[in-house]
């Protein structure tokens, strides 16, 4: 009942707002509409307030060329940001940035919360596919003046297109490493294959967007198949300059051997499932050339089924079933003097678990900022955050940032920042014995960072470089005290991390023969305070230290050549270097391409005691007419 409640408080709060500004049809001058970073016929995407930060940006073009077929594997491109996989192919993989963990972070579909409130194991699991995403948006550093709690070291944005005409999408492709599995009597050649069908329909105010995939193969070693399955719809209703609307649904379904990924070597049998559904609507509103309004609702449903024994069901069976439902209310007001940004939040987030129980939790936040340039020159931004959780009462988070243009070429920046995670589930309520035990007595992560850097742009060149310094008070690690004990997590610590990051671009060459090179370099020191010494920590250890990504591309007509090379060096394992290629040629609407992934075939693992694929090559042919 009380789940019903709210959810009729949100619906009939967003109905509330589009059904009075919906009365509102002014027509607004371009020259005074509030700017963005990018603007998609007046659809929500990261706001300009955030233009003084430290912004990644994955378009278009480089998810193309790379040689890649999930999210997970497009992220692990991206400088600061650590993806820690426990299988290939969008199996499962965890998303932290700047040496922060896979809980730090928020994960946003257009600007809205979609992160699971079970895990951040789960994020990822989501439904978009690479070609219905227009470009991934990547703030580092604290993010709570706009998207609250858990934004506590950075925030990952996903855009998805906005179509421009009808066409369909179509795409076949194969892939093996050529060897065979020596543990099942079955010895089957390593394989994976799979298929995605798309289509776009443009209205006079409206545009469709469906997609639909199955990948499938009996993985790379012992007890990894997996069975995916995604289907996602998008819409975008206009019906007048001034008003716009979208909405968006998706269901994904995860079926893998998961072998090594939690409690090695005790789960070589183990199984996981994950499915994921999501709703979300978004609009936005012109009330007039100085004000907008952009009310929200997501809604996300996972279902975690773990399987410790994948061939004894009545055994060590965890199953998990979650609901998030998140509500906002967004404003900007051009002033004379100022650009006014505000807003609230509220989220509600339940699970029903066979080994966590049955908790809920509610979350409201409201933030007001406001931005101001000086001399045509200086940018500044300030403000807060008020947050009040139904556990853990109400929080503070200011900060600033600003930037200042020296000439035409270069521009400096400067942020600081607070920031808040609040505890999972799991990290509460976890019963799973002998392996982990939840504690219910964790407060939440509390942290501020500062960082300084500078961009430098010139013609064909792109070079920017930032330095940071991040306290993390009340750090939550799972520990133990030795192998006979289960992990538990504890926040008596202190996690001091001192950083470095740069990246560069150049372009050479025009017409019909071009390259593009492109480097990046994340270096990280991190100090974990107060630790006993005697306990084994499960995931502090596992930080990058040093990170390395230089890629080049070179198209000539028709064909494109990319390779990319990236170097990680963690805390407790070994550096590894992994090589990756894809050869591409076009013809009209078809394109052919190659990958090799791992080329020199590196034996390496990301996460708990997974050692990742080796050498994998891959084959594709894609009909693209949209």
């Amino acid at each position: 009942m009380k789940r019903f409640l709210i959810t009729s408080v949100i619906v009939f709060s967003y109905l509330a707002a589009n059904a009075q500004v919906q009365e509102r049809e002014d027509r607004i001058d371009d020259s005074t509409k509030i700017e963005e970073i990018v603007i998609y016929n007046q659809r929500l995407q990261l706001p300009s307030t955030l233009k003084n930060r430290n912004i990644t940006i994955i378009g278009q073009e480089e998810i193309k060329q790379l040689p890649v077929s999930s999210v997970n594997e497009l992220l692990s491109y991206s400088a600061g940001v650590d993806i820690r996989q426990r299988g290939p192919f969008g199996t499962q993989a965890d998303l932290s940035i700047d040496g922060g963990s896979f809980e730090q972070n928020v994960l946003l579909l257009n600007g809205q919360k979609i992160s699971d409130p079970q895990t951040g194991h789960n994020s990822l699991n989501i439904p978009i596919p690479l070609e219905a995403i227009e470009r991934i948006e990547i703030v580092r550093g604290p993010s709570a003046r706009l998207y609250g709690i858990n934004s506590l070291t950075g925030v990952v944005n996903i855009v998805t297109k906005n179509p421009k005409k009808d066409g369909l999408f179509a795409h076949v492709y194969g892939g093996t490493n050529f060897k065979k599995d020596k543990e099942d009597d079955h010895g089957e050649v390593f394989n994976g294959r799979g298929v995605q069908v798309g289509g776009t329909l443009l209205k006079e105010k409206s545009n469709h967007m469906l997609f639909g995939s199955h990948d499938s193969g009996n993985g790379y070693r012992y007890n990894t198949a997996y069975h995916n399955n995604k289907a996602f719809y998008q819409g975008n209703f206009v019906p007048n300059e001034n008003n716009s609307i979208m909405v968006l649904g998706g269901y994904a379904r995860s079926s893998f051997g998961a072998n090594g990924f939690y409690a090695a070597p005790g789960d070589k049998e183990s199984k996981e499932i994950v499915s994921t559904t999501m709703f979300n609507i978004s609009s936005r509103h012109y009330l007039s050339d100085r004000f907008t309004l952009m009310p929200s609702v997501a809604y996300r449903y996972n279902f975690d089924d773990y399987q410790y024994f994948r061939h004894n069901l009545d055994v060590a069976r965890s199953r998990h079933y979650s609901h998030a439902i998140t509500s906002n209310l967004r404003g900007e007001y051009l002033a004379d003097f100022a650009k006014i940004s505000f807003g609230g939040e509220m989220r509600y987030e339940e699970i029903n678990s066979t080994n966590i129980g049955d908790h809920s939790k509610t979350n409201y936040g409201m933030y007001a900022e406001l931005q101001r340039e000086f001399f045509d020159r200086l940018d500044i931004n300030v403000g807060a955050y008020v947050n009040y959780n139904t556990k853990y009462g109400w929080e503070f988070f200011p900060g600033v940032d600003a930037s200042y243009t020296i000439n035409e070429n270069w521009k400096a920046l400067f942020n600081a920042g607070t920031a808040s995670r609040i505890p999972s589930f799991t990290d509460l309520y976890l019963d799973q014995r002998p392996g982990n035990i939840g504690n219910p007595d964790l407060e939440p992560e509390k942290a501020y960072q500062i960082e300084l850097g500078g961009k430098f742009q010139k013609n064909r060149l792109s070079v920017e470089a930032f330095a940071f310094y991040r306290d993390i008070n009340d750090f939550i690690d799972w520990v133990r005290v030795d192998v006979s004990n289960p992990y538990q997590p504890y926040n008596a610590m202190k996690n001091k991390t001192k950083g470095f990051n740069t990246r560069a671009n150049y372009l050479i060459g025009k017409g019909v023969s071009k390259w593009n090179i492109g480097m990046s370099y994340t270096y990280l020191d991190p100090k974990v305070e107060n630790k006993d010494s005697e306990k084994l920590s499960k995931y502090a250890i596992e930080s990058l230290r040093n990170q390395f990504v230089a890629s080049v591309n070179y198209s000539y007509k028709n064909f494109s050549a990319t390779l990319v090379n990236r170097y990680s060096e963690r805390i407790s394992y070994k550096s590894y270097w992994i090589n990756d290629i894809r050869l591409n040629y076009n013809v009209k609407n078809y394109s052919f391409y190659l990958d090799a992934q791992n080329i020199f075939d590196t034996t390496y693992i990301e996460a708990g005691a997974v050692p990742m694929p080796g050498r994998w090559f891959s084959v594709g042919v894609k009909f693209n007419g949209l």
